[in-house]
């Protein structure tokens, strides 16, 4: 959903979200689960989390990280991911430093939180069960029925179809039922991403959060990329890999494209991947979905999410400018209705290398723009916004929601 600046703010109190945050650079796995979440849980002012958000670099062991957080936080729900660098509110843990916690307390919002595994083997299936076994245990938990819902899913970011995943979801959510969150991610390395269900870390799953509500929920996403070509056909595709574009090699298609422009495409074996052009997804409405892509040797380039054969394609470009200038309209399209305690975001690193140290200018206006609302948020490899269709899968993209 694109921000929409005219929209007139919704009126609507309920009683509001308690929440908590706790950071931890420390080296030692356990203390540093500790450490955060005792953090988190001295801003609770009493009340008992009933859902606990971590986001974690991968130098810790994983598995003791969430010990030491549950240690604090007890039996409470607990979902999250591996990231690359994450922030509450002005405080910035970069790629590859710590760990964050987020507690959410005291309201009538109610959370179920499910796992799957089996993601490159069957992603729909993986999608549906963590959307039915989510919605089922929200409804066990909630003393009386709320209309209305919403869900979180953290996916392992390398670990296949991210856009089946969503479809799954979808089919179980409906159309009503708008869905956010992000791939996980691990500080650039591209080894091996882990998503976290109470006290396991897991990989080759999928995480999801139902979240149910007494009045409708808001997904907003916004990009700033802007194409620079021409519509372009993918003639052959196989997953993520793309063959041919207008019938020719995709790689030199890209290259000739990247070259006129003075870009710089990715090439394998990097520790990241040059984000200064991608492509864009051209949607029945015009806008576009991004596509981060490199380019390989074989003739062949590659993206982040698949791309079907006979896609249409637009060359895209960003720079901190047009980046930066949406953070204020999603910030302001997801406070619709202005007592909201907190501003979930999952922000693309394609994104923070394209800004580089402007990165904490972007945390800076989403802060401001939020005003009494908190900002908790991660880095990842993929986001998911999906308000409306099937799709919703996006690279270098804001998605958020609020509570």
């Amino acid at each position: 959903m694109m921000a929409d600046l005219s929209r007139p703010k919704i009126l609507r109190v309920v009683e509001r979200l308690i929440t908590g945050t706790g950071t931890s650079t420390l080296g030692n796995s356990w203390l540093a689960g500790k450490a955060a979440a005792s953090a988190a849980m001295d801003e609770l002012e009493g009340a008992e989390p009933s859902l606990v958000l971590v986001y974690a670099s991968v130098r810790y062991e994983l598995s003791q990280l969430l010990a030491g957080i549950r240690a604090v936080t007890g039996s409470a729900a607990l979902a999250g991911a591996t990231s690359c660098g994450h922030f509450a509110g002005d405080t910035v843990v970069e790629p590859g430093q710590g760990v964050s916690v987020l507690l959410l307390g005291g309201s009538d919002y109610g959370f179920g939180v499910a796992s799957a595994s089996g993601m490159r083997v069957d992603p729909e299936a993986v999608g549906r069960s963590v959307a039915r076994k989510g919605r089922t245990a929200a409804e066990r938990e909630q003393s009386e029925p709320r209309p209305y819902a919403a869900m979180i899913l953290f996916t392992d970011g390398l670990g296949g179809d991210q856009q089946a995943v969503l479809t799954g979801a979808h089919r179980v959510c409906g159309a009503s039922v708008p869905i956010v969150g992000g791939a996980a991610a691990d500080d650039r390395l591209l080894r091996q991403t882990s998503v976290f269900h109470d006290g396991a870390v897991l990989t080759d799953s999928a995480v999801g959060i139902w979240i149910s509500s007494s009045r409708p929920l808001t997904v907003t996403s916004a990009h700033g990329w802007k194409p620079v070509s021409l519509p372009l056909l993918i003639t052959r595709a196989d997953g993520s890999v793309i063959h041919e574009i207008g019938g020719r090699p995709a790689h030199d298609v890209y290259w000739e494209l990247a070259r006129t422009l003075d870009a710089r495409p990715a090439v394998p074996g990097g520790p990241t991947w040059q984000t200064s052009y991608a492509l864009g997804l051209i949607e029945p409405d015009g806008s576009h979905l991004v596509r981060g892509v490199f380019a390989s040797t074989d003739g062949s380039i590659s993206a982040f999410t698949p791309l079907p054969a006979y896609s249409a394609v637009q060359l895209m470009t960003a720079d901190p400018g047009t980046l930066l200038a949406v953070v204020d309209g999603v910030i302001d399209e997801t406070l619709i209705y202005g007592d909201e305690s907190v501003v979930l975001a999952f922000d693309c690193i394609a994104r923070m290398d394209i800004l580089g140290d402007a990165y904490i200018e972007e945390i800076s206006r989403m802060t401001k723009a939020a005003g009494d609302a908190l900002c908790f948020g991660a880095y990842t490899y993929g986001e998911f916004a999906r308000a409306k269709g099937v799709g919703g899968v996006h690279n270098a993209t804001l998605t958020t929601l609020a509570l």
